[in-house]
């Protein structure tokens, strides 16, 4: 075979038949290829058997595959305890348990047995591929291919290559995928590979946030839900995956690269020890029903009825200073809750333009049917615009929603602190600001809390409410039980940079530029993975680009001066984009470019 004929594969092995390599054998079995199943002994093939038997079965109860079809399929796999019979294997593919020394014995056992064109492959998720090729005579053929859980269902395969990978080898792997209707993803051999090193890092910051009572379980995994659209929390991710399973991956990745954002949060290691492991064992950060069951039952920790916030502050009229889309979408969101709305502005137009926005908002609705021109008058009727600061001498909240400068905002609370009655509370939408430094300019810092609205704030359902060490319990109740009368989901966290969402989802966005600029995958292929890997709503660099590359490097910043975490500094590349005016959508170029679209 010459090096630009592309291999023709038509019969895989496949060793280890568990739920990963039942998977992938299944995979290649729908798509026509004859499949050689390979375990240590005859219980084990039962096992596998077994696998293969009850997730096609499945497929036919969801009528997506007739009892012919899966006879057609399940007569295209031979399973065997015999490695001789993948002599005839075009592809071997090792899904065994994640031991390097098991993992290099099959390969070197597989020396003797396979065609010296055959391609191998290990569906390793953080041992190195490099190592395992090693025990080959031919490590040049070898290539890791991680296929996700389950392997069916899943559209994601990280491919890996190593330094001394066949690029034809690489070519081929990549073709057979495709044409698996498959989405590889190229990276090169490092441990964690794409998607587990940038997941990872993220759900150990989670665990450090929850050891150290940043935040409750449920508010962690509420603000990532609600706030980034992810559709589990981190923490119920962990239980999910496996606490052991997820220590083993970040201990291996903090050995490989010692990037301390990997080093296991040690409460993970409690938990292993004590056998608490997620779901798997019935309980981990939650408690639940029984061993491998989903459903949640209350423990010590879960949030009782009788702890539920209660509103002590009587309020019956909100003001909102700032005319922009955020302090627009906040006067909406209380104008529909049946609150009287009193917003100021630096001029009439600007003040107009609020009006403006509610009505367009109300009229998109309408034409959807999801609203009145009854509810639209009863809304407009309850808001109020001035100019005049002093007109919110009356109101028992209000909500600043100005531009993100200390030096402005601290003013306004001066104002404000003159102006509004006694008892009224004094809050902030600020991001990324220190709350306290708002708070201590006025005579009431036991009023001064933040609300940290998402935009679009009509739409989006969460609120951080954050409390600085001045804040009376009162006031943090008063807004949590407001929150929730408006519709929105609350969680509540201590005034620190970033709070909760913001810390956990830039540093994430920070760790997949830095990727990028190393060179070890493409941006393409970053997002892809992030996508189909995690269920993410977005890639990291698409969100990037949407959030604007400036305000990314802002709160990078704000989160690196605040923990002094050297893992949190700013990557160079996001530097020089925004030194460049590479911004994001925005400014029609970002890390992609959008000039054409």
């Amino acid at each position: 075979m010459t090096d630009t004929a592309a291999r023709e594969f038509s019969t895989v092995g496949v060793i280890g038949l568990g739920t990963m390599g039942a998977g992938i054998a299944e995979v290649f079995a729908r798509n026509g290829y004859e499949v050689i199943g390979v375990e240590v002994n005859d219980g084990a093939v039962e096992r596998g058997r077994q696998h293969l038997e009850h997730s096609t079965g499945r497929a036919v109860k969801r009528e997506k595959m007739t009892v012919e079809q899966q006879d057609e399929l399940l007569g295209r796999i031979t399973l065997t305890t015999d490695m001789a019979a993948l002599s005839a294997a075009d592809l071997v593919v090792e899904a065994v348990v994640e031991s390097l020394a098991i993992k290099k014995s099959i390969f070197a056992t597989l020396d003797g047995i396979v065609r010296d064109d055959a391609v191998l492959a290990t569906n390793t998720s953080s041992l190195s591929v490099t190592e395992i090729s090693t025990a080959n005579s031919k490590p040049g053929r070898v290539i890791g291919v991680h296929f996700f859980n389950p392997a069916p269902v899943q559209n994601l395969v990280e491919i890996i290559k190593t330094v001394v990978t066949e690029p034809s080898v690489l070519d081929d792997v990549q073709r057979l995928l495709r044409d698996l209707g498959k989405d590889p993803v190229v990276c090169g051999d490092k441990a964690g590979f794409i998607a587990n090193t940038l997941l990872f890092g993220y759900l150990n910051h989670a665990v450090s946030m929850y050891e150290g009572k940043y935040a409750s379980r449920e508010d962690i995994d509420a603000a990532m839900r609600f706030g980034c659209g992810y559709p589990m929390g981190p923490l119920a991710l962990l239980d999910l995956i496996g606490l052991d399973t997820a220590y083993e991956i970040l201990d291996t990745m903090y050995k490989q690269g010692r990037d301390r954002l990997h080093a296991p949060a040690p409460i993970l290691k409690q938990y292993v020890t004590a056998g608490l492991l997620g779901r798997k064992s019935g309980r981990g950060f939650y408690t639940y029903e029984a061993p491998d069951s989903p459903v949640v039952v209350a423990d010590a920790q879960t949030p009782s009825e009788d702890d539920k916030p209660t509103l002590h502050h009587d309020i019956r009229q909100v003001g909102v200073v700032g005319t922009g889309t955020m302090a627009a979408g906040i006067v909406e969101v209380f104008a529909k809750a049946g609150y009287d709305v009193l917003f100021t502005g630096r001029g009439q137009d600007k003040v107009d333009g609020v009006v403006a926005t509610i009505t367009r908002n109300f009229d998109k609705q309408i034409q959807r049917g999801r609203a009145t021109e009854e509810q639209k008058a009863e809304v407009l009727g309850r808001v109020r615009g001035t100019t005049a600061l002093d007109d919110l001498r009356d109101v028992d909240l209000v909500v600043e929603a100005i531009a993100e400068d200390l030096a402005i905002k601290t003013t306004l609370f001066e104002n404000l602190d003159e102006i509004c009655k006694p008892g009224a509370i004094l809050a902030t939408t600020t991001s990324s600001l220190p709350i306290i430094a708002m708070a201590k300019v006025t005579k009431r810092p036991q009023d001064v809390i933040g609300m940290h609205f998402f935009n679009p704030a009509a739409i989006m359902k969460l609120v951080e409410v954050v409390s600085t060490v001045a804040t009376d319990e009162s006031v943090t109740e008063t807004v949590l039980a407001l929150c929730e009368r408006v519709g929105k989901v609350a969680v509540r966290c201590g005034d620190r940079s970033g709070f909760i969402v913001n810390a956990l989802l830039f540093p994430y966005l920070n760790d997949a530029v830095k990727m990028l600029e190393a060179h070890y995958a493409t941006a393409d292929d970053i997002d892809t993975a992030m996508k189909l890997g995690c269920a993410l709503p977005m890639g990291p660099f698409e969100l990037l680009d949407v959030v604007g590359n400036d305000v990314s490097l802002a709160i990078q910043r704000e989160l690196y001066l605040e923990f002094r975490e050297p893992g949190f500094a700013p990557a160079p590349l996001l530097e020089h984009l925004v030194t460049a005016g590479y911004l994001g959508r925005k400014a029609g170029r970002g890390f992609r470019d959008y000039s054409a679209r």
